[in-house]
């Protein structure tokens, strides 16, 4: 039998367009990368750059040597022989961005509620798909239906809210809340009826396992990959959450980075771009080093949670 042509095609024709299509699918996905990695880039490059560096030459592709100099002037550690000028800029951003208050405050806050997201939403979604009643599809739409309101519509009555609850200043608002997250559950029902089997959970009442329990030992194990993933994007967008955290956070002690950053880039005297750069970079290295290290779930939960109803 002749091999000179395969799927209505000549062999080497249908290789040549394979390998063709392989290169172009890799040249986009190369292109993507670079517009997603290079701000990135540039924006640590120019955080190791002095202020005068920077405004001689702005377009700087290779570190610098100031990158401690930016610290110490963030950390209001000058050299005994620093100038009033150098001094009066370290005691300005100091003032505005204190790296540990921040970290810490933010670290509460992203941590407190990935934690209540993630287990109350994989909570929800095993009730509304392990379990049969009567307002089961009422109740589901209900939730995407939540999901489509935008956090700015119900933000003014929130707050008012607060302020009647004596709230204000507290990290309780922005993290009691995080137990609704809508768009977490829709993904792990989604993720439920693609890959949980029903079946083991009928085992498991057969051998006298409580419902609770059933949750917690058989559940919650077999939905890692959904969880990880909704944990990592729930962490991202509550260190990153300004907007709600400006309008409760009034207190100084209680800034968390976004609002420490906001701060620092409102200045419009005595400003310090090197150190700015800085303050930005601080600001994303956490979430920049969580991605890295768990992008692997995010790439395998979007692949399992992203089917069709």
């Amino acid at each position: 039998m002749s091999l000179k042509k395969e799927y209505g095609q000549p062999k080497d024709n249908y290789h040549a367009r394979i390998m063709a299509k392989s290169a172009g699918i890799f040249i986009v996905c190369v292109i993507l990368t670079l517009l997603c990695l290079v701000p990135i880039y540039i924006l640590i490059v120019d955080s190791t750059h002095a202020h005068m560096d920077l405004a001689q030459n702005p377009s700087r592709f290779w570190f610098g040597k100031s990158l401690g100099d930016n610290f110490r002037t963030l950390m209001n550690d000058l050299p005994e022989g620093a100038g009033k000028s150098a001094k009066r800029v370290a005691a300005q951003y100091h003032s505005a961005f204190n790296v540990g208050q921040g970290y810490l405050n933010s670290l509460i806050i992203a941590g407190c509620s990935t934690i209540l997201t993630v287990f109350f939403s994989a909570l929800t979604a095993y009730g509304l798909v392990v379990y049969e009643f009567k307002l089961n599809s009422a109740a589901y739409t209900f939730i995407i239906g939540v999901m489509m309101i935008p956090v700015q519509v119900s933000s003014a009555g929130f707050v008012r809210f607060m302020y009647n609850l004596n709230l204000i200043n507290s990290f309780i608002p922005l993290i009691i809340p995080a137990i609704a997250a809508p768009a977490v559950i829709f993904f792990m029902v989604s993720y439920m009826k693609s890959s949980f089997p029903l079946d083991i959970v009928e085992a498991s009442r057969i051998d006298g396992c409580g419902e609770f329990r059933t949750f917690l030992t058989i559940a919650i194990p077999m939905m890692k990959p959904a969880i990880a993933v909704q944990a990592i994007f729930a962490f991202v967008a509550n260190w990153n959450n300004y907007y709600t955290q400006n309008m409760i956070l009034k207190n100084e002690k209680f800034a968390t980075v976004p609002i420490m950053v906001s701060k620092v880039l409102g200045f419009d005297k005595n400003i310090d771009n090197g150190v700015n750069f800085l303050c930005v970079t601080l600001s994303i290295l956490p979430i920049v080093i969580v991605y890295f290290i768990l992008s692997k779930f995010i790439i395998a939960g979007v692949a399992l949670g992203g089917v069709k109803e």
